[in-house]
């Protein structure tokens, strides 16, 4: 079983529930059958640049970033709990926003876009 985590840090209205059964339908595609959990965070403008200039000394402003939780030297680490931590998705909701607008989609179905360009991410699948 996939267990998906979302935490807001504002009161962003973004539907959480399609978040987390487009993302446990994704990965169940993608061959995770194990028991897995995702975690993800829709945050704002702040704390988006703060995530970037800490992690990735990067003083840009990226509307996904994602990380990998159980990565060392690029070799796979068996969970001592049995469950694999596939990582965190984070999503910058005013960019969101922005990018609904210019590309005329609802600000749900661009969230979801951008989720799954970070679960890419997580999996490995980079920029196709």
């Amino acid at each position: 079983m996939i267990k998906v985590g979302i935490k807001k840090e504002g009161n962003y209205p973004v539907d959480s529930k399609k978040i987390k059964d487009f993302l446990e339908d994704f990965f169940s595609r993608e061959g995770i059958v194990s028991d897995a959990e995702v975690s993800v965070a829709v945050v704002g403008r702040k704390k988006m640049l703060e995530i970037g200039k800490r992690y990735l000394d990067d003083k840009n402003l990226h509307e996904v970033l994602s990380f990998v939780s159980s990565e060392e030297d690029l070799k796979f680490v068996y969970p001592p709990d049995g469950v694999v931590h596939l990582g965190e998705i984070i999503v910058c909701y005013p960019l969101i926003v922005e990018a609904a607008k210019k590309e005329g989609k609802l600000i749900d179905q661009k969230a979801i876009e951008l989720v799954k360009h970070g679960a890419q991410h997580l999996l490995g699948i980079h920029h196709q």
